[in-house]
């Protein structure tokens, strides 16, 4: 199952689990914050010990994109119909 990793403003990452129900740009697009890079990761990729989540690192400088945040999603979606 993909993921999608985001760095959170105060240091860590944060790991969404999309449900399906969108595509994963969408997901993407909607759920990680204005301009916030993101990554698509497999499962695998994630460690599956989360003693030491909150130390968790990524690299983010080449990400896979970046966030629009819900509200422009949501415009951008109603701007198409």
């Amino acid at each position: 199952m993909t993921k999608i990793l985001y760095p959170l403003p105060e240091g860590g990452i944060c790991v969404l689990h999309p449900t399906g129900e969108l595509p994963i740009e969408d997901v993407c697009q909607k759920d990680v914050p204005a301009g916030v890079p993101y990554l698509i990761v497999s499962e695998g990729d994630i460690p599956s010990d989360r003693t030491f989540r909150d130390a968790w690192e990524a690299d983010f400088s080449n990400p896979d994109g970046y966030g629009i945040g819900a509200d422009a999603y949501f415009a951008a979606k109603e701007a198409e119909q």
